[in-house]
């Protein structure tokens, strides 16, 4: 397994790779690797010759300053991780490296990137908009993987590559959980055991909306109701709690009609904010 620093060698080596025109699958992460991230190493090693796994800590995406500086950072336990798993390259640049000037260019995804998580973290989408464009510029893969626990971003950098035209397949992977349903993330790691355990409230609810739904009960009501049980929660704060059409990220009352629909959900425990999601294919 190969470790670049560099953005200059990263694209010589992917030059290499392309002469010997081999595909190219590339798992964009911010360290703390855990079973998701594996997960999408694992489908990319599955469908692709070559696979190239970024660690980088965006400080572009980070709204508040305190959130970055306790991001887990942990490399020499992530580099073990792929190495097990037989990765190809991975590409950890220093922030001076990969910013050697604070980027003038911004990326806009006009309103899908206003609502739900939009709404809470200001500039945030903005600043993995130029991340993923840029790693994508470097590595130009065949296809690029992203967990679907995080949905809005997975639709807006799909939206970014069919808009910009990049010759990259964007390729969600489901989200993997621990056996208590809790979306594995690594912000788990700064829980205590009883804030994991407290947090399982999250996907609880989410199941029973989707067994609602499942049974034809009113989507209005199934989401009064999780709102209230979350409420009830002395550990979980909700931030909010709506129900999407994924194709817009437009708030819906009623599914009658659609072929899919995600419900998202934003909250803290123990000072940790947490995300999840349901995403339903109803057709």
């Amino acid at each position: 397994m190969r470790i670049i620093s560099a953005p200059s060698e990263l694209v010589e080596t992917i030059s290499f790779f392309k002469k010997n025109t081999r595909t190219i699958g590339f798992v964009p992460t911010m360290g703390a690797l855990h079973k998701g991230h594996l997960a999408l190493v694992s489908a990319s090693m599955a469908q692709n010759d070559i696979t190239i796994v970024s660690i980088f800590v965006n400080p572009l995406q980070f709204n508040n300053a305190t959130d970055l500086e306790q991001y887990p950072r942990v490399f020499e336990d992530d580099i073990k991780k792929l190495e097990k798993l037989s990765v190809d390259v991975v590409f950890s640049p220093t922030v001076d490296g990969f910013y050697p000037i604070k980027p003038a260019v911004s990326i806009n995804f006009g309103d899908l990137s206003k609502r739900l998580e939009g709404e809470f973290r200001k500039g945030h989408f903005e600043g993995v908009g130029v991340v993923v464009s840029k790693l994508l510029h470097l590595v130009s893969p065949d296809r690029a993987y992203f967990g679907l626990k995080d949905f809005q971003q997975f639709i807006l950098i799909r939206t970014l590559c069919e808009d910009l035209n990049f010759q990259t397949q964007i390729i969600g992977v489901e989200t993997v959980r621990e056996e208590s349903g809790l979306a594995m993330s690594s912000r788990n790691r700064r829980l205590t055991k009883k804030g994991q355990e407290d947090a399982t409230i999250i996907f609880r609810e989410l199941k029973c909306i989707g067994e609602g739904l499942e049974n034809g009960e009113s989507l209005d009501m199934l989401l009064e109701v999780a709102k209230k049980n979350y409420a009830d929660s002395d550990s979980f704060q909700l931030e909010y709690l709506e129900a999407v059409d994924p194709s817009n990220l437009k708030p819906i009352d009623d599914y009658l009609g659609l072929d899919e629909l995600a419900v998202c959900v934003a909250g803290y425990v123990e000072g940790v904010r947490l995300i999840d999601n349901l995403y339903l294919r109803l057709k």
